[in-house]
């Protein structure tokens, strides 16, 4: 009988979230414990990268944490971001966010269908006048660069924040009684394996949203038991909720 799913992201900032929908309609407790936090890098960190924001005329993001740490490090660099300054986010719902810090012009924001990098490609190379500024993660690979590299676009990637692991206690660690984790990056899977170095699976079900998530669930050896997002279903709770119907006792 599941009674315990540990979800690891925080906690929902909406009542409206479809995990207390679950956790009514199942009656499962769901505890949301993220396994990582990403932190900003510092301006003085930034400032050694010799990057200046104010050569570029477009920014592309990736994600949010990607739009929090842009603006926040340019108001610590003391920078005013130009009016005219272009804006392309892999997604819709990431482009939506750029409001939190500067109107929303439709002229200066653009974005791809699917959340993928290499669909927004084709839609940065109808600007290719642009200097584009992309920045990540200190964890990252080569993909956003040769994808740029393969369109010949002005660009340059820059690092503006880490992800740090957030490490279990002592007390969370000796009382882990879950039934199930969910994970939704690589990084989660390895954050559990440094905090449980000993960690044996045995009846603990294991979901992962992403295909990166579920090879790095099983590359460490682990049995996977849920995976989305899938033709069937697009999200982690609507996959949770089917297993939950298919494993009702």
């Amino acid at each position: 009988m599941m009674k315990k799913i540990l979800v690891s992201q925080p906690q929902p900032a909406s009542d409206k979230s479809p995990y207390y929908d679950i956790e009514r309609e199942y009656g499962v407790e769901c505890v949301f414990r993220p396994f990582f936090r990403v932190e900003g890098l510092t301006a003085k960190e930034f400032r050694q990268q010799r990057i200046n924001i104010l050569d570029y005329t477009a920014v592309v993001f990736t994600s949010r944490h990607a739009i929090d740490h842009f603006f926040t490090l340019a108001k610590e660099l003391r920078i005013t971001i130009p009016e005219d300054m272009k804006y392309f986010c892999v997604i819709e719902t990431i482009a939506l966010y750029i409001q939190k810090y500067v109107q929303y012009r439709k002229r200066k924001v653009f974005f791809g269908s699917t959340g993928k990098i290499a669909d927004l490609i084709p839609i940065m190379a109808k600007h290719k006048n642009e200097k584009y500024l992309v920045p990540m993660s200190s964890v990252h690979n080569d993909d956003v660069r040769l994808l740029l590299e393969a369109k010949k676009l002005q660009h340059t990637e820059c690092v503006m924040y880490r992800t740090v692991s957030n490490d279990f206690t002592e007390d969370e660690i000796k009382n882990f009684d879950y039934d199930m984790v969910l994970f939704f990056s690589p990084t989660g899977v390895k954050a559990l394996q440094k905090n449980f170095p000993d960690f044996e699976q045995g009846d603990i079900r294991i979901g992962a949203f992403g295909p990166a998530t579920a090879k790095t669930v099983e590359d460490e050896g682990l049995r996977l038991d849920l995976q989305a997002p899938s033709n069937e279903f697009p999200s982690m709770t609507s996959a949770l909720k089917a297993y939950l119907d298919s494993h009702k006792k």
